[in-house]
């Protein structure tokens, strides 16, 4: 089974129904439930996704999705050590440079899912669109 990690923009495509993208995270997520792929977040996603989703529910409504979200992903951890990294590297985004570290360092991960690829372009890992990841996604089950 593959293993995929989300960049947090994918994620909100999906929560804040962004559209168009909002349809290829949605079919993502649908591929997780089914047991198809395996998803992961980095435990920084949380806070991003909840201060921008949450203009558009309540708190209350928000924890509930975020529950689900965690139900359905596996959430790795951002230690010290992926931070001190992080201001190490070349990246323009330190946001993004602890993404690709926390996707990095879990040896399972096979992606990063992200629509920025351009953001990840120092990446040692494949980087994938939405797209791209269901086009690999759906021809491995023909």
């Amino acid at each position: 089974m593959k293993t995929f990690f989300l960049d947090t923009n994918v994620v909100i495509d999906l929560l804040a129904d962004r559209k168009p993208f909002s349809a290829s995270a949605s079919k993502l997520f649908e591929y997780a439930d089914k047991g198809v792929v395996k998803l992961c977040i980095s435990a920084l996603s949380y806070t991003n996704i909840y201060y921008v989703v949450k203009n558009v529910c309540s708190h209350k409504e928000m924890i509930l999705i975020l529950r689900d979200l965690e139900a359905l992903t596996e959430t790795l951890d951002v230690t010290k050590t992926i931070i001190s990294k992080s201001l190490h590297t070349d990246f323009k985004d330190f946001e993004d440079s602890v993404q690709y570290l926390t996707a990095l360092w879990n040896p399972k991960t096979d992606a990063i899912v992200t629509r920025n690829v351009k953001d990840f372009k120092k990446s040692g890992l494949a980087v994938l669109t939405p797209e791209e990841t269901l086009s690999i996604i759906e021809s491995s089950l023909k």
